[in-house]
C-alpha cells in the first residue's frame, strides 16, 4: 500500500474536494484522483461518493480515514524519534564527593544546560566511590571528565581549582553534655569518644594537623571514611565528630556547635586532568563551573 496515497487520502477526506487538496499537495488533479482510484482498487470499496462538484466521505471512508490519520500520525512520530538517534548527544561524565552529589553538582549542571542551551550535551554522574583518592584515580584513568573533590599532593597530574568553602563544626548528640554549647574550642571535645575520618578519607590529614594545633588527638571510637556516615553515627549516639557544615546536618538529630578554635575552612576542587586536552563541551563546562562557582554558598552544600 502506497504511503504517499494514505496521505493523499487523509488530506482529500479533510477538504472534500480535489482541486483545493491538489493545491495542498503541490499535485496536479489527474494525479490525486489516479492515487484515490488505486487506493480504492487495492481495497476494493469505495472511500467517497461524488455529490455535485464535491466528493464525501462513505461510512467506511469514515472509518478508514479516522483509522489511517491515527497511524501517520504514530508513523511519523516514530520517524522522528529514530531521526533523534542521528544527533548523537556529548556526554561529559562527572564524579564528585556524595556531599557534592545531593545537591551542589546536579544544581550546577542543570544551571550549565539551561543557561547555555547546551541540547547536545548529556551529564552521566558517577556515585560509585566518595572518595578522593578514588575519584582522582579514575580522573588519571580517563573514566570520568570532570571530578570535585578534595586537593590530594600526590596527583602532580591533575588541575584543581577551588569551587567551594565549608566551615568545619562539631557535632554531637542531642542529648550530649556539649549539646547545650554555643561554641567550642577543639581541645575540650578531646575527652569525649569521636567518630574520625579514615585514613583513605581526603579529611585525615586535615583533622590530623588540626587536632595537633589544638594540643592532642582524640579517642577515636570509630573511623570512617565518608562525612555522610559520621553523621549517622553521631546521630544514633556512637559519639560525637568534627564534620565539614553541609546541609544533611539540618535534617538529623544532632546539635552543630561552631568552633572558636582552630578556625579553618575546608576547600573543595574542581579537578582536571593536565595531560589530556578536554572536548568543546567539556571545556565548556569547565569554564562555566570556574566562573559560576564563587556564587555558591559552600554551606548550602
Amino acid at each position: 500500500m502506497n504511503l504517499d496515497h494514505l496521505r493523499y487520502f487523509v488530506a482529500l477526506s479533510r477538504t472534500e474536494n480535489y482541486t483545493q487538496t491538489a493545491n495542498l499537495l503541490h499535485i496536479t488533479q489527474p494525479s490525486l484522483t489516479k492515487a484515490i482510484h488505486s487506493l480504492e482498487s487495492e481495497l476494493n470499496i469505495n472511500l467517497f461518493k461524488r455529490v455535485g462538484r464535491c466528493v464525501k466521505l462513505t461510512l467506511a471512508g469514515k472509518v478508514f480515514a479516522t483509522d489511517v490519520e491515527s497511524v501517520l500520525l504514530l508513523l511519523d512520530k516514530s520517524v522522528t524519534n529514530v531521526k533523534s538517534f542521528n544527533a548523537q548527544k556529548t556526554v561529559i561524565r562527572l564524579a564528585a564527593l556524595r556531599t557534592l552529589s545531593i545537591k551542589w553538582l546536579p544544581h550546577m549542571a542543570q544551571q550549565f544546560l539551561q543557561l547555555t542551551n547546551h541540547s547536545t550535551v548529556q551529564f552521566q554522574f558517577n556515585t560509585d566511590t566518595g572518595l578522593s583518592p578514588d575519584i582522582l584515580i579514575g580522573l588519571r584513568n580517563d573514566k570520568y571528565d570532570v571530578a570535585f573533590c578534595s586537593k590530594l599532593d600526590n596527583f602532580s597530574d591533575i588541575n584543581f581549582f577551588p569551587v567551594a568553602e565549608q566551615t568545619m563544626v562539631c557535632i554531637t548528640p542531642v542529648n550530649h553534655p556539649l549539646a547545650n554549647r554555643s561554641s567550642i574550642n577543639l581541645a575540650e571535645t578531646l575527652v569525649y569518644p569521636q567518630i574520625t575520618f579514615s585514613k583513605r578519607s581526603g579529611l585525615h590529614a586535615t583533622m590530623l594537623k588540626l587536632f595537633n594545633d589544638c594540643g592532642g588527638q582524640p579517642i577515636s571510637a570509630y573511623a570512617v571514611e565518608e562525612d555522610q556516615a559520621i553523621v549517622g553515627l553521631v546521630a544514633s549516639g556512637f559519639g560525637i565528630a568534627v564534620v565539614p557544615n553541609m546541609s544533611i546536618l539540618q535534617t538529623m538529630p544532632v546539635k552543630i556547635i561552631p568552633l572558636s578554635f582552630p578556625t579553618w575552612q575546608r576547600i573543595l576542587y574542581m579537578a582536571t586532568t593536565k595531560q589530556k586536552s578536554p572536548s568543546s563541551s567539556v571545556g565548556n563546562f569547565i569554564n562555566f563551573v570556574r566562573t559560576h562557582s564563587e556564587n555558591l554558598s559552600a554551606n548550602n552544600i
